[in-house]
């Protein structure tokens, strides 16, 4: 879409490429650009999946820049779709984002990760909530680190800014993977692959309903699955590729995944 925010597509992913030296720090028009990025995916019925990296392998992105901020940008600004980073707060997003994190993810930079499913990290990565030190809330985080890690750790992070290595974040469960840098990418496309060869309309489901029973208890989640409540859940049900499986299973072949 522009020289700051690249995209590439093979088959049903989309490779969604931040690129702003130094750093890959967002500004509002930056925020704005991944917003209508984001937004494009989600609305393409081509694309299944998408990977959100950055350029260079020192920043991942530092998050909120405050040098364009000290110029104007207000920090309550115009975002775009999606608030900051474009996908943090974009809604019906119902298929899998990958992020592919080499280098350090500070502050929004670490937020923007944790907006997507799954998280590939470079050994060399580390992540860090400096806000603290700068007398500010990391509110996206404050949100969801401590649902994510154990309380204690996430408090840790929040309440110090101290910095997080990549091998003390997957102990954690932070990140699913950390792999040495030249089999970064080549991992993150392998899982990308696979997601892509999946069943759309089930990934849908899960992620609404993992989504919204965050705010309610299992009882109250299940009825609203059993009853299709969930305008995904409905979908999936009423679908052709609902039965696929069964006969592909039935008939010992591959399921041919439609998203109808």
């Amino acid at each position: 879409m522009s020289d700051i925010v690249k995209t590439r597509a093979e088959s049903a992913i989309l490779e969604i490429t931040l690129d702003r030296p130094k750093a890959n720090a967002i500004d509002l028009a930056t925020s704005r650009l991944m917003g209508e990025t984001f937004k494009a995916f989600r609305d393409d019925d081509a694309l299944r999946v998408a990977i959100v990296k950055t350029a260079g392998d020192k920043f991942f992105s530092a998050g909120w820049d405050l040098k364009a901020a000290a110029s104007g940008d207000a920090v309550d600004g115009d975002y775009g779709v999606g608030g900051f980073g474009g996908l943090q707060e974009l809604l019906d997003m119902n298929k899998p984002v990958l992020a592919c994190v080499n280098g350090m993810a500070v502050g929004g930079g670490f937020e923007l990760a944790l907006s997507c499913d799954l998280i590939y990290a470079a050994d060399h990565s580390a992540f860090a909530l400096p806000e603290i030190r700068a007398g500010t809330l990391a509110d996206a985080a404050t949100i969801k680190l401590p649902k994510r890690i154990p309380y204690h750790v996430a408090m840790d992070m929040l309440l110090t800014g101290r910095w997080m290595d990549a091998e003390e974040a997957r102990r954690w469960g932070l990140v699913n993977e950390v792999l040495a840098a030249d089999r970064l990418e080549e991992r993150v496309w392998e899982v990308a692959r696979l997601l892509a060869s999946g069943p759309p309309l089930v990934f849908a489901a899960i992620k609404e309903v993992a989504r919204a029973a965050e705010a309610m208890n299992f009882q109250d989640a299940m009825n609203r699955v059993t009853k299709r409540k969930f305008r995904t859940v409905d979908t999936l049900y009423a679908s052709d590729d609902n039965m696929e499986g069964f006969r592909a299973f039935a008939e010992k072949r591959d399921p041919v995944w439609k998203g109808r």
